[in-house]
């Protein structure tokens, strides 16, 4: 089946483009955090990759950047073709919900009840049209006054990832393979999340969440009251001439919560979440071990080599990651190492520890090491 290539109507992708993305240290700053990065080799940045597929279903004038002042002129210069309404900066991060209620809010002051697409600046996804297909199916999805998301099917039993567990179909008309949503789960053991596969009921959450801007915002209104009415007056405000005095009395006061316990997981509990299946690759690049799956093999061992392969030598070394800098890196005699080379910080671990990077950044700043976290 063909996917149409006309961008769908009264649809707004919004992009919350946050984080440090502190397992992929020393590499990802909290001044260059990953979305701003290439990752892969392709010469384009995570966050002009997500705007790259969302351009062709949003249209030109239908993507939504909300990201942090202190990003707004790195991601612009990244993306000149964003409209000077489509970037809104938050003044501090307030977690998920509150970037992706804010677009929601100033989106329904602007042009009403659209259709609005939530997608991550920091993820990695194959295969456009698959995407393409699944996300015009959660339109469709939301339209019928769902909070629909796509569920990644999940091609090991990872411990890094979130569930959705999926029940029956939904029968929705454009929406042939949406079925109900029937809980989230958290990052599971191993052993639970083999069980989770043999059931054929669950894949990987992919934080994608597509809705009316109505629904959400009502669904927002009943779970969260406070924050709800806190975006709401910050929304009214964002297009006048006092923004800056509500933004900077109310926005420091809103709650901080992820959009997953927000609204996601009461609304499945409650029947009103869609789940469309997802047949396209997706990895959201969490640590060095990720990235190396990402990333083509320069030998037979299976190392990987993001930047100047001719920077790095081995030596019975197999299945090594490195990142050089402007020196050479040899690696001699050790399997499965990770070394990444900046100029201010060297960092040397193993790919079955990569997802513990993270605790050096938390003893960076422990130890008055801030500056480099």
């Amino acid at each position: 089946m063909d996917t149409p290539r006309e961008p769908v109507d009264d649809f707004y992708a919004v992009v919350p483009a946050g984080g440090a993305g502190t397992r992929l240290w020393p590499l990802s700053r909290r001044a260059a955090p990953k979305f701003l990065l290439d990752l892969t080799g392709t010469g384009r940045s995570l966050l002009q990759g997500t705007y790259d597929r969302l351009v062709g279903l949003a249209g030109p004038g239908g993507v939504v950047l909300v990201t942090g002042e202190g990003h707004v002129a790195a991601a612009r210069e990244q993306l000149p073709d964003l409209a000077a309404d489509a970037v809104l900066a938050e003044p501090s991060p307030r977690d998920s919900m509150a970037a992706i209620g804010l677009a929601a809010a100033v989106l329904a002051e602007r042009h009403g009840d659209v259709v609005v697409g939530s997608f991550a600046a920091d993820q990695v996804i194959s295969g456009q049209d698959s995407f393409e297909q699944a996300v015009r199916e959660g339109v469709e999805a939301a339209r019928a006054g769902y909070v629909a998301t796509i569920g990644i099917a999940a091609s090991r039993p990872s411990t890094a990832f979130g569930y959705v567990r999926s029940g029956a179909g939904l029968g929705i008309t454009g929406a042939p393979t949406a079925l109900h949503a029937e809980g989230f789960t958290e990052k599971p053991d191993a052993e639970t999340a083999r069980a989770y596969l043999a059931t054929g009921r669950y894949r990987w959450n992919a934080g994608i969440f597509i809705t009316r801007t109505s629904v959400l915002l009502d669904h927002l209104a009943r779970e969260r009251p406070a924050l709800h009415d806190g975006l709401r007056e910050v929304a009214r405000a964002w297009d006048g001439p006092d923004r800056a005095e509500v933004v900077a009395r109310v926005w420091p006061g809103l709650e901080r919560v992820a959009i997953d316990h927000a609204v996601a997981e009461p609304v499945a509990a409650a029947g009103g979440v869609a789940v469309v299946p997802g047949a396209f690759g997706w990895d959201d690049v969490g640590d060095f071990n990720s990235l190396a799956a990402l990333l083509p093999s320069v030998d037979g061992a299976g190392s990987k080599v993001l930047g100047d392969e001719s920077s790095v030598v081995r030596l019975d070394s197999a299945g090594s990651v490195v990142v050089p800098g402007d020196r050479v890196v040899a690696v001699l005699g050790l399997d499965d190492v990770v070394v990444v080379d900046t100029p201010d910080a060297l960092l040397v671990t193993t790919r079955a520890r990569a997802q513990q990077v993270k605790r050096m950044v938390d003893t960076l700043r422990e130890i008055g090491l801030d500056e480099l976290a």
